[in-house]
Order: C-alpha cells, then sequence, then structure tokens
C-alpha cells in the first residue's frame, strides 16, 4: 500500500505592484460617489459645489440677517437688502414694548406652553391606543385623524367661531380666554402619526413581560413605552411648539378684545400703525422669531434622531 501522496507547502504569491494599484482604485470612492457627483478634491468642480452651497445659504440666511439688522437700525427700511444695521440703537425694541409686544409675548407663551402640553399628552394617548391595542374601527379613527390635516384653517374659521362662542353640551362662552386657543389645538394628527408608527415599533415581547409583572396600562405607557418613543417625544415637541406658535387665525377669531391677542397678531397690527417706521415691525419681528429659534436649537438632536430613525426603521 502507498503512502498518500503530500502536496507541497505553497508559498503566498506576492501580487503584483499593477494588481495592488488596480485594487486601491476599485476600494477608493468613485468620483460620483460624492455629494451631487462631483469630487470632493479641489478644482473646478469643486469651487462650483461651494458656490452654490453659498448662494443657498444667502438665500436662505439673507432674510434672517436683514430682520436682525433692521432691529436694530436707527432708520429701517424693509425694502433695503442690508447685514449690518445702520447707527445700532435699542429704540426700536424700546417703542415695540409701549406698543405692548411683551403683553402680547406673554399671551402666545402661555399659549404655547398650555398648548403644547395639552396637545402632547391628547396625541399620547391617542397613538398609545392606536398602536398597541386592536378595536373595530380603528383604521377609521386614524383616517379622521389625518383628514384633519388635509382641512384648511380658513375653512373651519367660522364653524369653529361659533362653537367657541356658545360650546355645545356645556353652553360655555370660551371666546376671550385663554382656553379658547388652547384647547382647539388639543389633538394634531401629524403628532398622532408620527407617535403611532413609533409605538408600532416596539417589540410585543416587552410590553409582554412588563404585563407578567403586573403593569397596568398608564404604568405601562409611562415607564416601558413612553422612554423608547423620546425620539418621535423630540419630533412632536418642536413641530408642535412651532405650529402651535405661528397660529395666527385661531387667536384672531377667539379674541374679544386686542389685549388677548398673540405676537403673531400684534405684528400685523403694527404693521398697520402708521405712527410707527419698519424698525419697530421688525423688532418685533426678532421678537415674535426667538422661542422657535431657542425651542430648535435646544432639542435640535431630539428632532434629527427622531427623523432619521423614522425614515430608517424596517
Amino acid at each position: 500500500m502507498s503512502a498518500p501522496a503530500i502536496d507541497p507547502v505553497r508559498t503566498p504569491v506576492t501580487a503584483s505592484p499593477a494588481r495592488q494599484s488596480a485594487g486601491r482604485r476599485r476600494t477608493t470612492p468613485a468620483r460620483f460617489d460624492t455629494a451631487l457627483g462631483w469630487s470632493d478634491r479641489p478644482g473646478p468642480a469643486w469651487v462650483l459645489r461651494v458656490l452654490l452651497c453659498l448662494l443657498a445659504l444667502g438665500v436662505f440666511a439673507a432674510p434672517f440677517l436683514t430682520i436682525f439688522s433692521g432691529s436694530f437700525s436707527e432708520k429701517a427700511s424693509g425694502s433695503t437688502l442690508s447685514f449690518l444695521p445702520h447707527h445700532p440703537t435699542l429704540l426700536n425694541f424700546e417703542v415695540a414694548g409701549q406698543r405692548g409686544i411683551w403683553d402680547y409675548f406673554g399671551n402666545s407663551l402661555l399659549i404655547a406652553g398650555g398648548g403644547l402640553l395639552l396637545q402632547l399628552v391628547v396625541c399620547t394617548l391617542a397613538a398609545y391606543a392606536l398602536a398597541r391595542h386592536r378595536f373595530r374601527g380603528q383604521a377609521l379613527v386614524l383616517t379622521l385623524f389625518m383628514l384633519t390635516m388635509m382641512l384648511p384653517e380658513e375653512v373651519i374659521a367660522i364653524p369653529l367661531s361659533l362653537v367657541l362662542g356658545h360650546v355645545p353640551v356645556v353652553g360655555l362662552d370660551l371666546k376671550g380666554t385663554v382656553w379658547g386657543v388652547i384647547l382647539p389645538l388639543g389633538a394634531w394628527g401629524f403628532s398622532v402619526m408620527v407617535l403611532t408608527e413609533f409605538m408600532k415599533d416596539i417589540p410585543a415581547e416587552i410590553e409582554e413581560a412588563a404585563r407578567i409583572d403586573g403593569v397596568g396600562e398608564l404604568r405601562m405607557l409611562w415607564q416601558v413605552v413612553l422612554p423608547l418613543c423620546r425620539p418621535a417625544l423630540g419630533v412632536a415637541g418642536v413641530l408642535g411648539f412651532i405650529m402651535i406658535w405661528d397660529q395666527y387665525l385661531l387667536p384672531l377669531i377667539a379674541a374679544k378684545d386686542p389685549t388677548d391677542y398673540t405676537v403673531t397678531v400684534a405684528l400685523s397690527i403694527l404693521r398697520t400703525d402708521p405712527e410707527v417706521g419698519s424698525g419697530v415691525v421688525l423688532a418685533g419681528a426678532v421678537i415674535a422669531l426667538l422661542p422657535s429659534l431657542i425651542v430648535y436649537l435646544l432639542l435640535q438632536r431630539s428632532l434629527v434622531t427622531g427623523i432619521t430613525a423614522g425614515a430608517t426603521k424596517g
């Protein structure tokens, strides 16, 4: 019986320099793998990309810079593009304060804070019921929430004004009160949709394990579901605050007296006041812009995380 043949140990073959360079070319990002299909190395395409980015930045940033510079200018003009204030002064803010802009600002903060709190509570409870429970007519309820996003405010302005003047069943008159603005904002279809889709992705095993430990519905929502939905709550919070803060028609129809107006309505009053100039109106616009800007900067990470998670789920 002959011994089995043993193959000699093969020495590793070293790739030629040409083959190594070809491999490196295959692993290097191609020219059209970068943004807009341009190379990231300095060149004509790189310069064109920078110019386009600067153009887009100018289109979006120019109005904000003009508002800020005009609010601090002694003689501001809304039709003049200026990035630096001429003869800087705080007189515009003083005049805006004398016209009651800070009282309107306080009304807006009260309405935005109370409306957002009520909206998050109502939308969270509705989303939990739609996402974690099954009942007859569930699809119809979600469709009705979506339909509320398709109706313009102008369509429901007159019916809403009549309802606020005489609330059915209880017969209350909510005009002239903050509740006349807060209650109609208590539910928003967008927040319900976002929270529902996030809650649907929570594994059922987590809920089953919690129920074995005797966790009830409210405790399940507060201690199990909501901590997993923080990105969605960030999205609903930021966009909900901006939506409530920018309300114009609802505070207008719910008010009985000019002292009930919000800062957005006050800007239109300042604009039609012949005794004030454009600088006062721009100062009021800066005051109205600051809360939305602060909320966005504070919750920017939650907003981006929530949008990214919603785009990559599944």
